[in-house]
């Protein structure tokens, strides 16, 4: 099972957070938002497919995802968990930690934002740059 989010770059990503990346609707980015890798994106938790949001919701659910710039890409993982309500209209956001949220998509990740290579980040501060976040559930 599988879904993708399309978003895009800004001059202010940083990509610096230990805990989390997060991946939001809002178009605007101020450098507070050190966990922020993209903006504008066409989907929130509460857009996700059902049967994603389903599975998401079920303990232990392993979850793979792959950001993608250009030609370069960086993997994590994390689980799913009862816990998650998957219901934000505006962000996704995945956690290290093991703390659900309605934009909580993933916990226990084994990345956060500060792993992502530096290469990927500054393709990620240029407004027009396109990312994709895929989700991929086992």
């Amino acid at each position: 099972m599988e879904e993708e989010i399309t978003f895009y770059g800004h001059k202010n990503i940083l990509s610096l957070h230990p805990r989390t990346i997060e991946v939001t609707k809002d178009p605007n980015l101020t450098k507070n938002g050190d966990c922020i890798i993209g903006v504008s994106a066409n989907k929130a938790c509460d857009d996700l497919n059902i049967s994603v949001k389903k599975k998401l919701r079920t303990n232990d659910t392993f979850v793979k995802m792959k950001i993608i710039v250009d030609q370069v890409e960086f993997e994590l993982a994390g689980i799913g968990n009862t816990d998650l309500s998957i219901s934000h209209k505006h962000d996704i956001v995945l956690r290290k930690s093991n703390y659900a949220d309605s934009r909580t998509l993933a916990i226990s990740c084994d990345k956060s934002a500060i792993d992502i290579p530096r290469d990927l980040v500054n393709l990620l501060t240029v407004s027009d740059a396109r990312g994709i976040l895929r989700i991929t559930i086992e």
